[in-house]
């Protein structure tokens, strides 16, 4: 596991909300962020479809993890507003968001992330869209060394 992966997951482990829903860190790089979420109980709306809550939770931690790449060590990073557009229902299978650092700045980072269902049969179909705004922040607690 590379240290940037490692970075990710630390933090990501530490979200009560995505470990109870089930999130899984899938690929990490330098401004980019892939996480996937499992069909569940817990992800749902009355009918049965992927919850719009959860979708947009997905993809704003997607977007921000991918700024948290590109921040120095000791920085974390916080949302400062997403605009998100669903495209289509899902339900079943999984959503996988891939978020991608836009600009980065010292104070402001632009990311955007794009949430795909994967249904049970492989076959992908675009169902959001997000776009947000990122922080910076100091870190308020130390990692394990």
């Amino acid at each position: 596991m590379n240290a940037l992966f490692e970075r990710v997951q630390t933090s990501l482990l530490r979200q009560g909300m995505m470990q109870h829903l089930g999130v899984r860190l899938e690929e990490v790089a330098p401004g980019r962020c892939v996480l996937t979420l499992p069909y569940s109980d817990k992800t749902t709306q009355q009918q049965g479809g992927f919850h719009g809550g959860a979708i947009g939770a997905l993809a704003d931690i997607a977007g921000g993890y991918a700024g948290l790449t590109v921040l120095p060590k000791g920085m974390e990073i916080v949302t400062v507003e997403y605009k998100i557009n669903f495209i289509s229902a899902c339900q079943g299978g999984e959503l996988r968001a891939t978020g991608v650092v836009l600009k980065a700045g010292k104070r402001i980072v632009t990311a955007t992330a794009e949430v795909h269902h994967i249904a049970a049969d492989g076959q992908a179909r675009l169902c959001a869209l997000m776009q947000q705004t990122l922080m910076p922040v100091t870190q308020t607690y130390e990692e394990s060394p």
